[in-house]
């Protein structure tokens, strides 16, 4: 009898039996996971271990080729192409190298992300954009063309740009990789601010082992190609 699979009401995240792969080599197989709303969780392991490739398979850019999984309420295994953009929505993502856009302003990087979701009022995309700059600490930085900025204050934008939708979940990949210690633990204590003060769910891919030790959370390895709880 073919075993039904049923996403948990607390649950924003699971994996069962899950098989991740990246340009048809196997990363990590029988992966099984399960992330609760509100939580904030690390996921490490050594480079080419499949942290970056388990979130492309999270937010759909690579496709789960084995076992089950749902995200956001969202059967990745069965998701077809139409509806990437609304599992999309239902999250927000941070990249190490920011992926801004470097020749308009801090405004512009904002209003083109929430243009192309969806958002349709002026009025209330210019408020959201207020609002999120303030949330990140950069109220007074929105018409700063992007290269002007430092890292940190551009990671703080990729940060914005992130929860400029409320998302139900963040998946951030080495969001400080770039940045130096003082930066990389403002930028924390943000991350962390917004799963404790929006109940957003955080997931943070790191090699940034002192962060972890001086914000301790749950935490993820990848390891020998399986997915694994170091002991706390």
């Amino acid at each position: 009898m073919q075993k039904i699979f049923v996403m948990e009401s607390n649950s924003i995240i699971i994996l069962e039996d899950a098989v991740i792969q990246h340009q048809s080599e196997p990363l990590l197989n029988g992966v099984n996971l399960k992330v609760e709303k509100g939580e904030f969780v690390y996921l490490i392991g050594k480079s080419g271990t499949g942290k970056t490739s388990l979130f492309r398979t999270l937010y759909a850019d690579l496709p789960l080729v084995g076992g089950r999984g749902e995200v956001c309420g969202l059967d990745l295994f069965k998701i077809k192409e139409s509806k990437i953009p609304t599992l999309r929505r239902k999250m927000g993502i941070v990249f190490q190298n920011f992926r801004l856009l470097t020749d308009r302003d801090v405004y512009s990087n904002l209003f083109f992300v929430l243009k192309a979701i969806g958002w349709s009022k002026k009025r209330e995309i210019d408020d959201r954009i207020i609002a999120v700059l303030d949330a990140v600490g950069l109220a007074d930085k929105a018409l700063v063309p992007v290269y002007r900025l430092s890292e940190g204050e551009q990671q703080r934008v990729g940060i914005a740009r992130a929860i400029s939708n409320n998302p139900e979940l963040i998946l951030a990949d080495e969001p400080t990789g770039n940045l130096d210690p003082i930066t990389s633990e403002e930028i924390m204590n943000l991350l962390i601010d917004i799963n404790q003060k929006m109940g957003t769910t955080v997931m943070i891919s790191t090699h940034d082992y002192i962060m972890i030790e001086k914000f301790h959370s749950r935490v993820i390895c990848c390891e020998n190609g399986k997915l694994v709880e170091p002991m706390q």
